[in-house]
């Protein structure tokens, strides 16, 4: 694996349901309002998104896979790091929008496909707007 790939392997219909997702969250005005700086870019950039992907699983296992969240609706930064913009764009910021965007239930562990699938759509928003 190359510095500017990722270990998720995507076939052609995971790819288009992503690309499907990203096209209808961008119609949202919030979520398409978010975009990387410069600096974001740069991290991307130097880190690679093998390196990314690993923050990514990191930030989506400690921060939204456990049931309970007691500070569910917070928990992602505005800043800080690509990912959580990529999140918040995504709508995979908290268990909220979760639901109210990708129909993925509140108040149980997420399942690891689930977080393949969050994961995957975070790297893919990055991808489309690490330009």
């Amino acid at each position: 694996m190359t510095k500017n790939t990722s270990s998720l392997e995507l076939n052609k219909v995971q790819k288009e349901y992503l690309h499907n997702k990203l096209a209808k969250l961008h119609q949202s005005k919030f979520r398409s309002s978010f975009k990387l700086t410069k600096k974001d870019k740069n991290y991307l950039n130097d880190k690679g998104f093998s390196t990314i992907e690993e923050h990514a699983y990191n930030f989506i296992r400690t921060r939204l896979s456990p049931a309970f969240l007691p500070n569910d609706g917070k928990q992602t930064p505005f800043k800080g790091h690509p990912v959580f913009i990529a999140q918040h764009a995504t709508a995979t910021c908290c268990r909220q929008c979760l639901y109210k965007w990708h129909k993925i239930p509140p108040n149980r562990n997420l399942l690891p496909k689930e977080e393949r699938f969050i994961v995957a759509l975070i790297l893919e928003w990055l991808k489309e707007n690490n330009t």
